[in-house]
């Protein structure tokens, strides 16, 4: 296996690294402790080809490949994981939703905006009672006469809701089809029939604006379809493949910061006469937490290698996205309690960062499909039994 990476790619991954650096980091605890967006650090991504990485230029993005999002990812996120999670649905669940199946007017329309941080963008799958079981949603779409569709019903936990121009929305058109009867579309917020909710308490990413939104009589038109009406399913499970990518480069980039952070502190802290890294259950934590980064990395580096593959071929990448992302974010829960651990009573304060990461962690094993969802479709995928 050849481990280097090109020259494109390093490139990218160093302009990740100086905006995380510069801008990034030196807000992260303002914008934890107030819940207030980044709208400027984002504008400053997208005007850097960071919120549209895999997006073909020609339609306002960097025209990168997945290794280049991966690298891009990790440094955003070891600079605040809330900043990452916008960046994440942007890229992976938004611009990559429309590219591989919207039309070229779609295209052009939304995804430049959000591929050059002018707007942010969406995705609207969750309901208050359907979450893993995505099938069990209520969201209606009814088909007028004209070709458009009345849309009516409530979206729960949407990342970037709040602030969101436009929104990729899953919704029931047939009853009747269970999977086969769900229809994707493009929602213009501003239009009438769209209402937000209030933006959700949450216990980390806390920047990360998220809310529940409501239809009421919304107007979709024929061409705010994406793909063809009943491939909304296919459309959703698809996206998450990419978008699971896109949370375990979040994880792995967390768990960075809060590795380096403990390796850092056990030769600086001195108990007994000597650094508190000498000591041997020190060691061991920090020997179980490199091993745990560098699994989580590599898996999700060949996860990214794995979608570009399938790029090229048309095929799935859903197990190595799946293998990633439960690595990573269990990784990423691991490390940051241990981190916290060996901080002792400093990791618990709000003076240091490391009860930030613990937070943040916890989200990567819940959000595009908990734990329990990607062992279910690792296995499944594996056994073929269902």
């Amino acid at each position: 296996m050849d481990f280097r990476f090109t020259e494109e790619q390093l490139m990218i991954q160093d302009v990740a690294r100086r905006i995380s650096q510069e801008k990034i980091a030196p807000s992260a605890e303002h914008h934890d402790r107030t819940g207030e967006f980044p709208l400027d650090n984002i504008r400053t991504l997208g005007e850097n080809g960071l919120m549209g990485i895999e997006v073909p230029a020609e339609y306002g993005g960097a025209g990168m490949d997945p290794i280049s999002y991966v690298l891009a990812m990790i440094e955003i996120a070891e600079a605040d994981c809330a900043h990452s999670t916008i960046v994440s649905v942007n890229n992976s669940l938004f611009c990559n939703g429309i590219l591989k199946f919207g039309t070229e007017a779609q295209k052009q329309k939304y995804v430049r905006a959000i591929a050059e941080g002018r707007e942010i963008g969406a995705f609207a799958l969750t309901e208050p009672q359907s979450g893993s079981d995505a099938t069990a949603m209520r969201c209606k779409a009814v088909k007028q006469a004209d070709g458009s569709y009345v849309i009516n019903g409530k979206k729960s936990w949407i990342t970037s809701g709040p602030v969101a121009k436009y929104i990729i929305l899953f919704a029931i058109t047939d009853p009747s089809k269970g999977a086969k009867g769900i229809t994707a579309f493009m929602v213009d917020t501003a239009k009438p029939g769209f209402h937000r909710g209030k933006t959700e308490p949450k216990l980390g990413i806390r920047a990360s604006a998220t809310c529940e939104i409501e239809f009421q009589d919304y107007v979709a038109t024929a061409d705010e379809v994406v793909g063809q009406d009943g491939e909304g399913f296919k459309i959703a499970m698809g996206v998450l493949d990419a978008g699971r990518i896109g949370i375990a480069s979040q994880a792995v980039g967390l768990a960075k910061a809060a590795y380096k952070a403990a390796v850092a502190y056990v030769k600086e802290r001195k108990s007994f006469g000597q650094p508190i890294g000498s000591f041997q259950m020190i060691q061991a934590k920090i020997a179980d937490m490199k091993c745990r980064l560098d699994a989580a990395e590599i898996l999700t580096l060949r996860a990214a290698w794995a979608k570009a593959e399938a790029d090229k071929t048309g095929g799935r990448f859903s197990t190595e996205a799946s293998v990633a992302k439960l690595t990573a974010s269990e990784a990423a829960m691991y490390i940051t309690h241990q981190a916290l651990q060996i901080h002792g009573g400093m990791g618990y304060s709000k003076e240091m960062p490391l009860e930030r990461y613990f937070r943040d962690a916890k989200i990567t094993e819940i959000y595009e499909g908990t734990s329990e969802i990607q062992r279910l479709v690792i296995a499944r995928n594996e056994t073929g039994l269902r």
